[in-house]
């Protein structure tokens, strides 16, 4: 999912959480201006990210879980912090989600599920509860000798994300590696495909193509270029 997918993803289970209630009875009621700032703070963060700007990152990261916070929801917060989880899969940089941890408790069933599978810790039961976009990855993955190729989709953050679960668990097919650092060069994602190139040139040293490994030299180089 590109960043306003993403975020897309993110507040239709937040703004589901209780806020009928809270709101009063109107058909179609406002939406409340923390889930504004903090929907927009997520996008901003989730490029940033992607893009290697780890200061705005923080920054707007920072700012999505303030207005969250706000509203005194664990399950909210639970689900920004698996967006952010999801985002440093996609940039081949696992983490075991501590913020995510603080908040499990209280996490709902979709988002306890998309947990175990960025951990690549899922079950059979949890692959119905889980994004479209990622059942099939996680169906293949469930099947230790299946080999997982880069999941047809419309959304590169889907996909790269998709593509870290399944290299986390070693069933990531070698072909899929190019093919996520291309997707990744093609959206002007300065550190998911400084990522994905750097694991491509260690398949390719592995392999001994010393000719790939060069040219693979050159790219990363070009992507650490500051326009100076």
């Amino acid at each position: 999912m590109n960043a306003e997918r993403a975020g897309r993803w993110v507040w239709a289970g937040v703004l589901g959480l209780g806020l009928g209630g809270l709101l009063g009875c109107s058909s179609q009621p406002p939406t409340p201006s923390w889930a504004l700032e903090a929907q927009s703070a997520t996008q901003r963060a989730v490029q940033a990210d992607l893009q290697g700007q780890r200061r705005v990152a923080e920054v707007e990261w920072r700012k999505a879980f303030a207005e969250v916070a706000a509203t005194g929801q664990p399950a909210a917060m639970a689900r920004v912090a698996l967006l952010q989880c999801a985002v440093q899969a996609a940039v081949v940089a696992p983490a075991d989600c501590p913020r995510y941890q603080r908040y499990a408790a209280g996490a709902a069933p979709a988002e306890q599920a998309y947990a175990r599978y960025l951990q690549a810790r899922h079950t059979p039961d949890d692959v119905g509860l889980l994004p479209a976009a990622q059942q099939a990855t996680a169906q293949a993955l469930l099947t230790s000798a299946q080999v997982v190729q880069l999941p047809a989709t419309q959304d590169p953050l889907s996909a790269l994300t998709a593509a870290g679960v399944a290299l986390r668990a070693g069933q990531l097919a070698p072909a899929a590696v190019p093919q996520a650092a291309a997707l990744a060069s093609a959206q002007g994602w300065r550190k998911a495909a400084l990522a994905w190139l750097l694991v491509q040139q260690r398949l390719a040293e592995q392999a001994g193509d010393t000719a790939q490994v060069q040219a693979l030299q050159l790219r990363l180089q070009v992507l650490q270029e500051d326009g100076r």
